[in-house]
């Protein structure tokens, strides 16, 4: 529990908020040692954040309200390193890491050991951290180790990259280096729940982690939950530190020290080495050690420990000479091809997969591995029954390294994708300069049930309990044969299908119903043109505001992608991909089903100008929503009420006009009820939206 505060005014209020808060969230992030309860950190931060909005000149740069906030960047900018941020060289084997200690010595003029600090190599992305005054300024890319991106919105959302100092006495400046990383658990979370929308899986949490840092939204990096470790230090030659802060440090593993002084995660597996042998030692300790832990590495970093004789060795043009990066060699292991199988994705692409034996591997028993494209399938020269050789890329994904053709059985068949599609039949595509290999048939039930998948997921429509199992009975008997076709199903059919009851097939047609009321961008996003992810869809549907605006721009006009591409951040690519989609006499079709079922297929404002909205019935109301509902979801019920001109607010005050509360509603509901906040139910905020318009 928080200790007792003494509240003599709003500043000392949010202060003391603030140090709480931040130390709470260092106990929990960095050192993994929980010192509050969830229920009164988010009391204290409600308390913070009202605090702020009601009174802006609290708010401080290091307040936890701050991590997360401001609307999406519109670019990054090229910012130069105050100190070079410089790769390492690399060694394979512990020969070549006796090279470089050898040359090291050289260089030094110095015979004996060296003491050296051995660290993992985590599988991440680099980060230049700059400090000034204490509080951080400024966050950037590796970039070409001389310039980086700026990033700094982003990174501020990283809980263990601390917003300020724990020092007394900070110095004018501190740049930090470390690693920003996605943890393995989180990485397998965020790629089912991209399954679950129908987008596409990240490879492996490294290339995740660096698509993550580069998004323009900081509120989709928070929600991914990052990590991060510091590893190096620089700190100007003058500073000296204040009463209780950590001494200057003179080697790599005082500079550890002192960054976890000063509040940054530092991984806890480094070691103090005193030799080469003992630099082995840890090496062989952590390449069976490693396989246990929640994130990837794939070596250990050496760095000699003196700083002294650090500056001594310098630097070659690309790397220090006094670090380098012991790499592990990938796991494999050999296995018997059983069949070449081939995936159809929603967007007609057609990938191979090799099926074999199962076989152990980093930790796993592995049984396929996607073979990528037909280029790669040739390339592998792949024969019926061949001893394969597979490993985990980033020791995450299967893949097939090579095929060991002297044990190929005789007269074994070259294997190669079929000329047909393998769900339907039609004749497949692959276009001139293209990789992918296509259907082209839109009645194709494997593009259609991926189509399906994609409309009802999270990211688009939002439609709960339409789940894959559903969707496939729903294609397989015919019912549906198109998005539009969900919109006219009833609960009498729906409650006829398996593992379909009467109530859950009344909730999926409410769903389904409501998912009507979403925002234009996401029903964009939600039709799964190829290269609009739901970033491109939420620019076009700004400059297009409705689907009939966004079709008379890819009309037939052969200038008329650039009126798309003039969008910000819309390439060539995705305009003429945007183009085609609207050019398909199918997909016109298909807009004019989803209108004839009820959607506007536009924004809020758009539908108001041309005349297509009714009355709006929550025009200048506050709504707050609290608890579970019985057949909306959170954002199904808001952007009902968005839609009607209502705002949904997330907490509760005398301004608020109606608190919508479902089951298990928590402390917004007593607040209300203190208040005399008019409390609702579902059936009457439908009710409420029913009416001509309110009072």
């Amino acid at each position: 529990m928080p200790e007792p505060l003494a509240v003599t005014s709003d500043q000392a209020r949010a202060e003391e908020l603030r140090r709480l808060l931040t130390r709470a969230a260092h106990a929990y992030y960095v050192l993994d040692a929980p010192e509050m309860e969830d229920p009164v950190y988010d009391r204290l931060y409600r308390e913070l954040l009202e605090l702020e909005q009601a009174q802006p000149a609290l708010i401080s740069p290091d307040s936890p309200t701050q991590r997360v906030g401001g609307a999406p960047a519109e670019g990054f900018t090229s910012v130069a390193h105050r100190i070079g941020l410089l790769s390492l060289d690399n060694a394979f084997s512990l020969d070549e890491l006796e090279a470089w200690y050898g040359r090291l010595l050289k260089v030094l003029d110095r015979t004996g050991d060296l003491a050296m600090v051995g660290e993992l190599k985590i599988d991440g992305n680099a980060l230049a951290l700059s400090y000034a005054q204490g509080l951080l300024v400024r966050a950037a890319t590796r970039g070409d180790g001389e310039r980086g991106e700026e990033i700094t919105a982003n990174v501020r959302t990283i809980q263990s990259v601390p917003l300020r100092l724990q020092l007394n006495h900070p110095p004018a400046w501190v740049e930090v280096r470390g690693e920003a990383l996605i943890p393995d658990g989180t990485f397998a979370a965020i790629n089912a729940e991209r399954a679950q929308r129908g987008e596409a899986l990240f490879a492996n949490p490294r290339n995740a982690c660096a698509g993550t840092l580069r998004q323009l939204d900081p509120r989709v990096v928070s929600a991914r939950r990052l990590d991060f470790f510091a590893y190096t230090l620089h700190l100007p030659d003058d500073w000296r530190p204040g009463p209780g802060d950590p001494p200057r440090p003179t080697s790599q593993w005082e500079a550890l020290r002192w960054l976890q002084a000063a509040g940054f995660k530092v991984n806890p597996n480094a070691a103090l080495l005193p030799d080469l042998a003992a630099v082995e030692g840890f090496f062989a300790q952590w390449e069976e050690g490693r396989k246990a832990l929640p994130y990837a590495t794939d070596g250990v970093v050496v760095k000699l420990n003196d700083l002294r004789l650090q500056d001594a060795a310098g630097f070659t043009q690309k790397a220090p000479r006094w670090a380098i990066a012991l790499k592990y060699p990938a796991e494999e292991a050999p296995s018997t091809l059983v069949r070449l199988a081939c995936q159809v994705g929603r967007t007609g692409v057609v990938t191979p997969v090799a099926e074999f034996e199962p076989v152990p591997l980093a930790g796993t028993t592995v049984s396929r591995a996607t073979l990528h494209n037909a280029d790669r399938l040739a390339e592998l020269d792949l024969h019926a029954g061949d001893t394969i050789v597979v490993r985990k890329a980033g020791e995450i994904i299967p893949e097939v390294v090579r095929v060991l053709s002297e044990l190929r059985p005789a007269g074994a068949v070259r294997l190669e994708l079929p000329h047909v599609c393998p769900e339907c039949g039609a004749e497949l595509v692959r276009e001139e300069g293209e990789a992918a290999t296509r259907c082209v048939n839109s009645s194709c039930p494997a593009i259609l049930r991926g189509a399906l998948r994609h409309w009802v997921s999270k990211g688009a429509l939002d439609v709960d309990g339409l789940g894959g199992k559903l969707i496939e009975q729903l294609v397989d008997r015919g019912l549906v044969r198109s998005i539009a076709d969900l919109y006219g199903l009833d609960a009498a059919l729906l409650a006829s299908l398996d593992r379909m009851g009467a109530k859950s097939a009344e909730n999926l047609v409410a769903a389904l119903a409501a998912s009507k009321a979403q925002p234009w961008h996401r029903q964009l996003y939600g039709l799964g043109i190829h290269h609009v992810g739901d970033v491109n869809a939420k620019a076009l549907a700004q400059a297009f505001p409705s689907a009939a605006e966004l079709a008379a721009a890819t009309s037939a006009d052969p200038g008329s992608p650039d009126l798309i591409t003039a969008v910000f951040g819309i390439g060539g690519e995705i305009a003429q991909s945007v183009q085609q989609w609207f050019t398909t006499p199918a997909n016109q079709a298909l807009l004019e089903q989803l209108e004839q079922q009820g959607f506007s297929l536009a924004s809020p404002l758009d539908a108001e100008a041309s005349g297509t909205t009714g009355p709006m019935p929550l025009a200048g109301q506050t709504l707050v929503l609290t608890g579970t509902l019985p057949t909306l979801t959170r954002s199904a019920a808001q952007a009902l009420i968005e839609a009607a001109g209502g705002k949904v607010s997330s907490s509760v005050s005398k301004k608020t006009s109606y608190v919508v509360a479902g089951e298990e509603a928590g402390s917004k509901l007593s607040k209300a009820e203190s208040l005399g906040v008019t409390v609702l139910d579902e059936a009457g905020l439908l009710a409420l939206l029913a009416e001509p318009a309110a009072a």
